[in-house]
């Protein structure tokens, strides 16, 4: 077997594998595990621009662990450079991706004006990659070659994610994708690996712990009453699959349970106001808190402090109402959407609060305010920094160190023979390279971006 690195490797963004192997009558093959954008401050940057390093007309299938576009933006770029095989996603995660992916395309426009540079893709591509699209069900044996078998498994990062074994020449190798924190309140548990001889996985949060869930209601319960006694503005920069209706579901708990207030609370983002609609409509893939939602029919996603602002003029509306309010919005990362007209208009004030609630990559605007950031700069503006700056981390989609661990330790007590980190900052693979070499006393790679590995 052969697997080479085009992505997310000793970096957290660009998630894209190849995998070569035989079948059973010794026919070479090769698969791609995800096919993601990179992103940063610049969604038009050289490296998805460039060539991938394979002829995209040579992979025979693509397996699509989750919707995120670190995992499917280059998905349509791969059509257009020649790839026409199926590509494998299981059935929520199908609408997401193309919401995702629309959503990625309409941003790069906009990217494109400002830096010159050409779209990855055009709205024709991403029909085409979807038209190659084949909806899986979680556990269904894809038997693609003889003796070549594929199965998604339950991830419990987002609605729809997977991460996938692949059975072949005599091996399994398994891709985690990425690996849902612990105890998320609306995803079923992460799957236990049965058995694994290769595994590639995550690191995002290799290198710490997360903090205790139950410390998250408290904190966010925390945020909300500084602001109405402050009479302030609360920013929640969120990602619109997964972290928003995660943060709805709390709100509604809080509300529900403790804080009885008519607060606005603006949900400012037309893309995560989609997603929500696809998460009512696969309910049966979510897990509900019964202590909470006596009514299995109830719409956790939806209560009367809520106000969707699909329009520009809606949002615009928002300025309008009188602080205490509570403002939801994209981008997660803060590195565009209409969060950053909030962040300009609401940092500068003492009274304000801004509540970051997930991860941050290098070069976005999320990063440096998380970083203590005393100055921003804002579609060519500098804008001071005087809003409280707070974080959650136990909100993350993401697994921690100890999950992670317990995640690769397989059931039937085999330890893998190989570990690939991928989907991390070189601190974070750093750390946990160290910790698993001592943990399962294993063979640990970090792989180079580019870099082939053959066993």
């Amino acid at each position: 077997m052969n697997i080479s690195f085009h992505g997310a490797a000793r970096e957290v963004t660009g998630s894209c594998h190849r995998l070569e192997f035989l079948d059973a009558e010794k026919k070479s093959h090769a698969i791609l595990f995800d096919c993601g954008m990179f992103q940063g401050e610049h969604m038009c940057g050289n490296k998805n621009q460039d060539a991938f390093k394979f002829d995209a007309s040579a992979i025979e299938a693509v397996f699509v662990s989750h919707p995120h576009a670190d995992h499917t933006g280059r998905l349509p770029k791969l059509v257009k450079e020649g790839f026409t095989g199926p590509i494998y996603m299981v059935e929520p995660c199908v609408g997401l991706a193309k919401l995702v992916l629309e959503d990625a395309h309409h941003i790069m426009k906009e990217e494109a004006e400002k830096c010159g540079s050409s779209v990855l893709y055009e709205l024709e591509d991403l029909e085409r990659a979807f038209a190659q699209v084949k909806s899986v069900t979680y556990h269904e044996h894809i038997d693609l070659w003889p003796g070549v078998t594929v199965v998604f498994h339950e991830a419990g990062h987002v609605l729809g994610s997977s991460y996938i074994s692949v059975d072949a020449q005599g091996e399994r190798v398994v891709f985690s994708g990425d690996i849902g924190n612990d105890d998320v309140p609306i995803l079923p548990d992460t799957e236990p690996i049965s058995h694994a001889d290769i595994v590639i996985c995550e690191s995002t949060y290799g290198h710490r712990e997360h903090e205790g869930m139950d410390t998250r209601g408290a904190k966010l319960k925390e945020a909300i009453q500084d602001i109405i006694k402050l009479r302030g503005v609360l920013m929640i920069p969120a990602f619109s699959i997964e972290r928003t209706q995660e943060l709805l579901y709390e709100i509604n708990k809080l509300l529900l349970e403790d804080l009885h207030t008519k607060l606005p609370i603006y949900l400012d983002s037309p893309m995560a106001i989609k997603a929500t609609a696809l998460y009512r409509h696969f309910k049966q893939f979510l897990k509900f808190d019964e202590s909470i939602l006596k009514d299995p029919d109830k719409d956790f996603f939806s209560f009367p402090n809520l106000r969707e602002t699909l329009s520009v003029e809606e949002s615009k509306s928002i300025n309008d109402a009188v602080p205490p309010k509570i403002i939801v919005a994209g981008s997660g990362m803060m590195s565009g959407g209409r969060i950053m007209h909030h962040l300009i208009r609401y940092l500068p004030g003492k009274n304000n609060r801004l509540l970051i609630i997930g991860y941050q990559a290098q070069g976005t605007t999320g990063r440096k305010l998380y970083e203590g950031a005393k100055k921003v700069r804002i579609f060519g503006e500098d804008v001071e920094v005087h809003a409280q700056v707070s974080a959650i981390g136990a909100f993350s989609a993401h697994a921690d160190m100890n999950k992670l661990t317990r995640w690769l330790k397989p059931e039937d007590g085999k330890i893998p023979k190989k570990i690939f980190l991928v989907h991390g900052d070189p601190e974070a693979k750093e750390v946990f390279d160290t910790h698993l070499r001592h943990k399962l006393k294993t063979e640990v790679i970090v792989p180079e971006y580019q870099s082939s590995h053959e066993w």
